[in-house]
């Protein structure tokens, strides 16, 4: 009997088994051809990308793309759910801070998570751009009305407004100013710029934010 008959195949780490390693290659299998989409996309549109040329930058195959996305549409998706989670989890984790910091303003609360947003958008400007045009797959625009949604009730919750016309104005236009200018942002050439609009677009909200009583 061979010394290594019976054993899985591929490295094995300490305190791991198969199971984690295939979950490894999975992760990064995919990760591989998001990258890749995200770069087509990029650089010609949703419409005029092809599956065939989103493997060849990967170096995969039509039938792996196909078996963890199901196709270029759901590519798409899953990039525009990426750049939103991230946007997400960057203001959630600055508004966290400063409440940990003692920050207990709603009005300063919503900057700090504005700006970090604003940031993101700077940072992420390649991709964001993608998704600020109206070329995108069957279903994109629904997504992103839903996303709106979202953001208008987190950000109701986190200005602590009342639930009545002028609280939902008011939250619709704070949050149009941060939609507005991260737009502003992503078209930006240089990065002094960005920040000239993010400044901008923080003043607005203060002079807008008469409700801030704490």
């Amino acid at each position: 009997m061979r010394a290594d008959e019976g054993q899985p195949d591929g490295p094995q780490y300490p305190g791991s088994g198969r199971g984690s390693w295939t979950w490894s290659r999975t992760a990064e299998t995919r990760r591989v051809i998001l990258d890749a989409a995200r770069d087509v996309f990029a650089e010609v549109g949703f419409a005029d990308a092809s599956v065939a040329r989103v493997v060849e930058k990967a170096g995969s195959s039509v039938g792996s793309l196909y078996h963890h996305f199901g196709g270029k549409a759901e590519l798409f998706l899953a990039l525009y759910e990426e750049w939103q989670g991230s946007q997400e989890h960057r203001a959630a984790s600055a508004v966290a801070q400063a409440r940990h910091e003692g920050e207990t303003r709603p009005l300063a609360l919503f900057i700090t998570g504005a700006r970090a947003f604003l940031a993101g958008s700077w940072e992420g400007r390649g991709l964001a751009d993608l998704f600020l045009e109206k070329d995108g797959p069957p279903g994109f625009e629904l997504m992103r009305r839903t996303r709106a949604h979202a953001w208008l009730r987190q950000n109701s919750l986190l200005l602590e407004v009342d639930d009545d016309p002028i609280g939902r104005v008011t939250v619709a236009v704070l949050t149009t100013i941060i939609g507005e200018a991260s737009r502003e942002i992503v078209t930006s050439t240089t990065r002094d710029d960005a920040d000239r609009i993010t400044d901008a677009a923080v003043a607005m909200i203060e002079r807008l934010g008469v409700f801030d009583t704490a």
